[in-house]
């Protein structure tokens, strides 16, 4: 079986409809990003327990720590990258999640300000002190193919992952991430299919790249769940639709056009005889 998880921020800010809606839908875990428009990684005490109070009592877990780490240029310093890694680690611990959502910085200077071919070599050793720092814990990060960074192309992805080697480093694979950056997701499964431990479902149009329900758009959506469950794969599909907002760093889809995301999803899955959990 598939599990369904969310980024649940998108149906609203507050924790108690964020967990209405899920539970609506079927989700039974968060990938975790933000609450009360929060970031993740600046959840003070009282809200990290609140949070997970309120999940526990609905029977919901935290699959992911949504977090931003990467999401920065390569020349910020690293020192300070690492305390804010760290907060996401701890969140994790805390909220028994084993995977980190991670992302492989900007150029110096920012998104589009440069190209990122020659930050390959810090980029690595950046990312091996993370693996180095959660080498003995439950934790697995999960790099998402964003608009802009080092791994925003299938090839770099794959030099990415073939380049720490490590099994603590997996893909998240994002459909609509790569149709934004003019690459085909079908091609780019091929490259990535070995590593992908956890899936974004997030469809977009050719061209426009405006976001549409799974399946609506040319994500190849079907064809890469199908592959997928028959070699095996058995883990989460995070619902991240960005249906009314696709922001640069969060979405918006409301509690209805959740619920839509959601059945288009299902309906796939149904056709294809692929069960969730």
């Amino acid at each position: 079986m598939l599990h369904l998880s969310a980024f649940a921020d998108e149906i609203g800010p507050s924790i108690d409809e964020q967990i209405r809606a899920c539970k609506a839908n079927g989700v039974t875990h968060f990938e975790l990003r933000s609450v009360n428009k929060i970031n993740v990684l600046d959840f003070d005490r009282n809200l990290r327990a609140e949070i997970k109070g309120k999940l526990d009592a609905a029977g919901l877990g935290v699959v992911a720590i949504g977090s931003p780490i990467g999401k920065v240029a390569i020349d910020r310093p690293c020192a300070e990258h690492m305390d804010r890694f760290k907060i996401a680690v701890e969140l994790a611990q805390f909220f028994n999640a084993p995977l980190i959502r991670v992302f492989s910085y900007y150029p110096a200077g920012g998104e589009g300000k440069g190209p990122i071919d020659p930050h390959r070599n810090e980029i690595l050793d950046r990312f091996n002190q993370k693996i180095q720092y959660i080498q003995n814990m439950n934790i697995t990060l999960v790099h998402e193919n964003e608009k802009g960074i080092y791994g925003d192309i299938g090839r770099r992805c794959l030099d990415l992952l073939r380049g720490v080697n490590s099994p603590k480093l997996r893909a998240a694979f994002d459909f609509a991430n790569f149709i934004q950056c003019g690459e085909n997701p079908a091609e780019n499964w091929l490259l990535l299919k070995s590593y992908t431990a956890h899936i974004h479902i997030k469809d977009a149009l050719k061209g426009s790249g405006r976001v549409v329900p799974a399946g609506f758009g040319d994500g190849f959506i079907e064809q890469i769940l199908v592959d997928a469950y028959a070699g095996g794969y058995r883990g989460f599909l995070t619902l991240e639709p960005h249906l009314l907002v696709a922001g640069h760093s969060h979405g918006e889809t409301g509690p209805d056009l959740f619920h839509v995301a959601a059945e288009s999803l299902k309906a796939i899955l149904r056709r294809n005889n692929i069960p969730l959990a």
